[in-house]
């Protein structure tokens, strides 16, 4: 199995083709929400930890599931640690009561899946590593500067695992499934490369348009 990054279940939740150019195909570019995004994540992104109110701040944690076949990091985990432990560094196992991954987003305070997903799936590879359940986590929302709690339940367990799962699928495919046009996609930073217009209408025109250049 092949290890997938974290960040890329969240693209795949969001839009499979948008998940596929970049795996598949290795396609990148940037827009006014990736870089907003990579603004708020400055900070996170500073790999170290800090302590505030009792509780360890662990910025850019790597972390890793080799039964789900995933690997990443977590922008901020808050460590409670175990009496008289404090001190201990975060890679000791049975260090800590308690671990609540903290995913940083650019926008305002509203729900989405694959946000969910994501952070959910921070959760299930910390379970692995640290052998300690994480029942909950939260996403700060930078605009907002609100913070929304997620409890990680059965339910968000297993659309996390299923949506890892079918990611894994098609990369093994190495197949970049058709566009189906929402508005959301002009919002995307792959829209240009997509073209979600074009490449969205019934085969036979894709195959007429593809001729106009073969001739």
């Amino acid at each position: 199995m092949e290890t997938l990054p974290l960040s890329l279940l969240n693209d795949f939740l969001y839009c499979p083709r948008r998940a596929a150019l970049k795996i598949v195909e290795g396609w990148r570019a940037e827009n006014k929400h990736t870089v907003l995004g990579d603004i708020v994540h400055e900070h996170a992104d500073l790999p170290g930890y800090e302590v505030a109110k009792g509780i360890k701040l662990l910025r850019a944690l790597p972390v890793f599931s080799d039964r789900l076949g995933l690997n990443g990091k977590c922008d901020i985990v808050e460590a409670r640690s175990q009496e008289g432990q404090s001190g201990l560094e975060p890679s000791h196992v049975g260090s800590y009561k308690s671990l609540v991954p903290v995913e940083y987003k650019k926008g305002k305070r509203r729900q989405f899946e694959n946000d969910d997903a994501q952070l959910c799936a921070q959760a299930l590879c910390l379970e692995e590593m640290f052998k300690l359940p994480v029942e909950r986590g939260a996403v700060f929302h930078a605009e907002s500067k609100r913070r929304r709690e997620v409890v990680f339940t059965p339910e968000l367990r297993t659309l996390t695992e299923e949506a890892i799962k079918q990611l894994q699928r098609l990369l093994a495919l190495e197949q970049v499934p058709p566009a189906e046009f929402k508005p959301a996609c002009e919002e995307c930073s792959l829209f240009k490369i997509c073209l979600p217009r074009v490449t969205s209408q019934p085969a036979s025109l894709r195959r007429a348009a593809a001729q106009l250049f073969e001739t």
